[in-house]
């Protein structure tokens, strides 16, 4: 089922053009992994499908509605972003910082209901954090961090869930713990998940599908055997890579090349 929808979407800054007729669809139950190089415009995208950037042009649809016309709370019952800067309030506690994803849902009194208390306790669990409820968010680690805003992100209970390289910071050990908990409700709690990603072979591993932006353009999207080629991964990041097959899970793996004849 189609949950998102992007139809000749062209965002601009200014007077400049930043995105570029960009056709892009997102199903129930899919990862989408987001590349392309610095400047390319991926976090453009997720501010624009989000509802922070206005299009120039172009229709953006979440579960058959247009983005445009959905109020601010709307749109927070139908997306969740985990964007790439998210500070917490030091001296909130994790359970706190948590709840705060479940404000589109609040009353005017803004008292939690106990199936805000469930959602509350379902994201923790989810994101692997549950143990960390009451201490301070001045308190945790980068990748403690991390997990706290993707909980808060999924105590909104929505069915889009877009990420924009929440992998960016953390170490290996962290990436792929992130990695793995967000394919997880991908496959398992059936949400349509976008994530940007700096790191190709996280994508190449863990997504469903790729797209590839290049200047604001949407250069491939598809399989990642058939979007991480040589030729396009070379092109992209002006860099010379060798394209293999991962040994154990035979998903493309890419690696820097060491031949002098690119130009």
């Amino acid at each position: 089922m189609t949950m998102l929808s992007v139809h000749s979407l062209c965002v601009s800054y200014t007077d400049k053009e930043v995105l570029h007729d960009i056709d892009l669809q997102l199903a129930r139950g899919e990862l989408l992994g987001l590349i392309g190089p610095n400047g390319s415009g991926k976090t453009s995208l997720i501010r624009a499908l989000s509802g922070v950037l206005r299009p120039a042009s172009g229709q953006i649809n979440i579960q058959g509605q247009d983005l445009s016309v959905l109020s601010e709370g709307e749109r927070a019952l139908r997306v969740a972003v985990v964007p790439q800067i998210a500070p917490l309030p030091p001296v909130f506690t994790v359970f706190e910082c948590v709840a705060l994803g479940r404000t589109p849902h609040l009353a005017w009194l803004g008292r939690l209901a106990p199936v805000d208390l469930q959602h509350i306790q379902q994201a923790m669990q989810a994101a692997e954090i549950s143990h960390l409820s009451d201490r301070r968010a001045g308190e945790l680690s980068g990748g403690e961090h991390q997990r706290v805003i993707l909980a808060r992100a999924l105590a909104q209970a929505c069915p889009i869930l877009l990420l924009d390289e929440p992998t960016a910071h953390l170490d290996m050990q962290y990436q792929v713990a992130l990695m793995r908990t967000i394919s997880r409700l991908a496959h398992e709690d059936n949400l349509a998940v976008m994530i940007a990603l700096h790191d190709l072979n996280l994508a190449s591993r863990y997504a469903d599908l790729v797209a590839l932006l290049i200047h604001g353009r949407l250069d491939a999207v598809g399989d990642p055997g058939d979007v991480l080629t040589v030729e396009r991964i070379s092109n992209a990041y002006n860099l010379p890579v060798e394209v293999i097959r991962h040994p154990f899970h035979q998903v493309p793996l890419i690696l820097p090349s060491d031949r002098d004849d690119y130009p």
